[in-house]
């Protein structure tokens, strides 16, 4: 999956994932009354809601990217239905050939781990037939139970030729509580980075591993320094747009190839309407979809003039 994701970044000139992260209040009123009507304002509405946001927002941008994250918080909060619209969506992307991120944050050991990892990448077999669960081409994994944690993942990885992402420098403020200590003279990041290239260096697409890593676009100087411990992993990095990170400050997570980094937006662009830019060119809420297909051009074009200004 990981040569997939590559080819496709390379077909859109787009190293860019969509976060699908919908919070009930960036759906449209529009889109929730008409959802409330036909099921009550209930959790199967909030979940159709979201639903049909999410497709509305994938039909828009679809052509212009590789990849989608959809963070499975966003549809837990509303229970089963929820977690319903989290599949609905991942289904529906994958119609559309996109490469399905899950944002999923999962980490335990042993068979926890496993069926973890079964559950979003593998495929669980009941008496003589097997079937996929979420079925996402990527999962986000947090290393905090070290080995243990990883292996089930990996394993199932190299079997199903899909991919995880690592948790190594995320972009929130307090990251740094635990992932800036310093072992040995050296902060914990760096630790966990090496891993992760361990971790991958038997799992090889053909030029990138199948573990990746998380590092935040808040952090470009500790980016600079993952990107050499971690050659041939390909780094997921959020906290583009509404959390700070700007293209400048994203070109030495790339490689020299141009490749090696995918990063993600989520609110910038699925809630690109509520913004004065896209209102200020006429956007209403009932075409929020427009708002974010624009949102997505301008990352491009953002993230394309950083690379080509890298000296």
């Amino acid at each position: 999956m990981i040569n997939k994701l590559i080819d496709k970044i390379k077909k859109t000139k787009a190293p860019i994932v969509v976060g699908l992260d919908p919070m009930l209040s960036y759906v449209p009123e529009h889109i929730q009354k008409k959802a409330f009507a036909e099921f009550g304002e209930t959790p199967e509405g909030a979940a159709e809601a979201v639903w049909q946001y999410n497709k509305a927002i994938v039909d828009a941008v679809y052509d212009l990217i590789p990849a989608v994250k959809p963070q499975i918080a966003m549809y837990e909060q509303f229970g089963l239905e929820g977690v319903k619209a989290f599949q609905k969506t991942v289904d529906y992307c994958h119609e559309k050939d996109l490469v399905v991120i899950g944002d999923v944050k999962r980490g335990d050991i042993g068979s926890t781990s496993a069926a973890y990892a079964t559950g979003h990448l593998g495929k669980v077999q009941i008496g003589s037939s097997s079937y996929a669960g979420f079925d996402e081409d990527f999962a986000t994994v947090n290393p905090y139970l070290g080995t243990d944690g990883i292996k089930p993942f990996v394993d199932v990885c190299k079997e199903e030729k899909k991919g995880i992402f690592i948790l190594v420098k995320t972009s929130n403020p307090s990251s740094g509580e635990f992932q800036d200590r310093l072992i040995d003279g050296r902060p914990l990041y760096e630790l966990v980075g090496e891993k992760v290239a361990q971790w991958g260096s038997d799992c090889m697409g053909d030029s990138y591993s199948y573990v990746g890593a998380v590092v935040g676009a808040t952090y470009p100087e500790q980016g600079k320094i993952l990107r050499k411990i971690m050659p041939k992993s390909f780094i997921l990095v959020p906290g583009y747009g509404a959390q700070g990170g700007k293209g400048k400050d994203l070109v030495h997570f790339f490689n020299e190839d141009g490749l090696g980094a995918i990063v993600n937006s989520s609110r910038g662009i699925i809630a690109a309407y509520k913004q004065d830019k896209y209102k200020e060119q006429g956007i209403a809420p009932e075409n929020f979809a427009d708002a974010s297909r624009l949102a997505v051009e301008d990352m491009i074009a953002d993230i394309s003039e950083a690379l080509s200004e890298r000296e």
